[in-house]
């Protein structure tokens, strides 16, 4: 699936992150736990496939903070600028994008596993390179001990899954420069896998 594709199904189901169903909850932990390897947070944070649930923007903002976010789905931003209008929002492909400053905290929660399989290392190298000093990197992917994509109607429209596994996954942090500070499987029996990282305040990277 290409990029379009990907924006038009989450078009689709953009209103599923504003219904009752959905898990408020999720991901909140793990920010935390992300933002705790912060000496200082004030800064900017970035959030990539932003959506439209604004729920992480509170806890980012108890830290000092300034709120940015990237999402190739109009709709999701559309929604996302009516829950919370100050915050900078940029509707791109965040694999052509530029970065236009470093950021302090860059979130990727359930997001790139949306990107092709083979663009997700120059990503990934993109966004850790696009820190702070000191710095750090929350993503999600998916935890298989292989490379692995698929696609998947589960929700109504396809979507597009794929990983780089985790020998890939850490093989990316390394080339980056950037130190693992937790990998945890949050979500068994499903292999949900969440990665946090940091970018040294000196030296490498």
């Amino acid at each position: 699936m290409d990029h379009a594709s990907i924006a038009s199904a989450y078009d689709a189901l953009a209103e599923r992150w504003t219904d009752a169903a959905f898990d408020p909850s999720n991901g909140l932990r793990l920010h935390a736990q992300a933002l705790s390897f912060l000496e200082a947070a004030k800064g900017r944070a970035l959030s990539v496939g932003c959506g439209c649930n604004t729920r992480f923007n509170p806890l980012l903002r108890e830290r000092g903070l300034r709120l940015e976010g990237i999402d190739i789905s109009a709709r999701m931003l559309a929604l996302a600028r009516q829950a919370d209008p100050d915050v900078v929002l940029y509707h791109a492909d965040v694999c052509a994008w530029r970065p236009p400053h470093a950021y302090r905290f860059i979130s990727a929660w359930d997001s790139i596993w949306h990107i092709r399989l083979d663009r997700q290392r120059p990503l990934m190298l993109k966004l850790m390179r696009a820190l702070e000093p000191g710095g750090v990197f929350l993503f999600s992917a998916g935890g298989l001990d292989e490379p692995s994509e698929h696609t998947d109607a589960a929700m109504g429209p396809e979507v597009y899954y794929g990983t780089l596994g985790i020998p890939g996954l850490l093989g990316v942090v390394r080339e980056a420069g950037c130190m693992l500070r937790h990998l945890e499987f949050d979500q068994l029996p499903e292999k949900h896998l969440c990665i946090v990282v940091q970018r040294p305040a000196c030296g490498i990277g």
